[in-house]
């Protein structure tokens, strides 16, 4: 991986928020980055239909399954979960 300044940042970011978005344009290694920086995380991606359909038919559900962190990718698939 391409060391990114970000990395750093995002580590301190996600020690005292429950929630971090890292946006930007495609194919910029967003996802890279989140997988290199949080190896221990579930990796969820809204992009598969299972897990789109579970977040969009039941966003309280979805996020109380993974309470205790993970990385949501393809966020914007499902943007109700951000509010």
């Amino acid at each position: 991986m391409i060391p990114r300044s970000l990395e750093p940042e995002l580590r301190t970011l996600a020690t005292p928020y429950p929630v971090v978005a890292v946006t930007g344009p495609r194919q910029s290694g967003k996802t890279t980055l989140r997988r290199a920086v949080f190896p221990q995380q579930p990796y969820l991606s809204l992009g598969a239909l299972d897990v789109r359909d579970f977040a969009l038919e039941d966003p309280r559900g979805f996020l109380a399954e993974h309470r205790s962190r993970a990385v949501i990718d393809e966020i914007q698939q499902v943007p109700e979960l951000l509010s």
